[in-house]
Parts: C-alpha cells; sequence; structure tokens
C-alpha cells in the first residue's frame, strides 16, 4: 500500500516541477555533463565518464548518478546510488548525495534509461539542468530532446548526441 502512496507522490510532484520548470538558459553553451542511469540496465559507467574526452570537458565536469531498485547486501563504494527506499511515501527525497544531483544546474542532464521509472523521472523533473536529453521509451515531457537508439549502443549515443548539440550551437 505504501509503495502505492509513494508512486502516486512521485508523480504528483513530477508534474508540479514541469509545471515550474525554468528554461531560461536552455540554449547555454556545454560546460557540464550529468547522467542518470537505471543501474538494472547499464551498468559501465566508465564509458560514460568518456565523454569528457568526447565533448572536450574536463573529467570532473561530468556526473553520473545511478538508481537501484533494491540497495544490494554487498557494501557498495558508489556515493552517487539512490535507491527506492530514499523516497519516502510522500515522495520526500531522503538522500544528500541525490539533492546535491538535482540542485547542480547542468548545462545538459542525459536520462540514460528507456523504462518508465518514477524515482529516476522524478529526479529529472527536479534537476535544475538547463537542457535534458533522454532515450525514446522515457516520458517525452521530462526531456526537450528523446534519441531512439539501443541503451548498450554507447557509440552511436555519443555521436548522435554530438550532432544534436552541435546542431543546437551548444557546442563550439
Amino acid at each position: 500500500m505504501f509503495e502505492k502512496l509513494k508512486h502516486r507522490s512521485l508523480r504528483k510532484k513530477i508534474e508540479q516541477n514541469l509545471i515550474t520548470r525554468d528554461v531560461s538558459e536552455i540554449n547555454s553553451e556545454l560546460k557540464t555533463l550529468g547522467f542518470l542511469v537505471d543501474e538494472a540496465t547499464f551498468q559501465d559507467f566508465e564509458q560514460l565518464y568518456e565523454f569528457s574526452d568526447y565533448f572536450n570537458l574536463q573529467p570532473k565536469n561530468v556526473k553520473v548518478f545511478s538508481f537501484l531498485e533494491v540497495k544490494r547486501k554487498l557494501p557498495s563504494l558508489r556515493h552517487n546510488q539512490l535507491h527506492n527506499k530514499d523516497f519516502d511515501w510522500k515522495g520526500h527525497l531522503h538522500n544528500q548525495n541525490a539533492k546535491e544531483f538535482i540542485d547542480k544546474r547542468f548545462d545538459v542532464l542525459v536520462g540514460y534509461y528507456t523504462t518508465k521509472n518514477d524515482f529516476l523521472d522524478s529526479m529529472v523533473s527536479a534537476s535544475n539542468a538547463n537542457f535534458k536529453v533522454g532515450l525514446a521509451g522515457a516520458d517525452p515531457r521530462l526531456f526537450d530532446l528523446l534519441i531512439d537508439l539501443d541503451l548498450n549502443n554507447i557509440e552511436a549515443f555519443k555521436t548522435e548526441l554530438k550532432k544534436y548539440l552541435t546542431v543546437l550551437n551548444k557546442l563550439k
């Protein structure tokens, strides 16, 4: 019962965040890049950190935050990880690292997941990112650009993202 309440609260928060989104800086140049990843479908985060070389960014300006439905019993060294238990039944987030990630003003935020996920959708909608890119299959209301590619074909995603960001004058 509390899970249903949690999901309903998250969907309500998403709707509120969509209404209050600030799009004044949507055309800013790419200097910082963030990724929100569903760990159930993609685990090779090193490939995401390689985007810094590909887009001529400092490695410190590329951040990856992942979501895992259920916390593993084994200890993890990942600090940038979110679990469903980090949200209460009212949909409030209780993870300080996640709050810092949401508050960071990324020039481009990539939602690197294809399935409906209320927890990641809530993070995307609450994010202060200027421009949001997602993969086809995600909620289109949350993103400014959707790219229809296979999740595991990271090289094709890299080239497509670069092509679109160049057209949109986000790359110099």
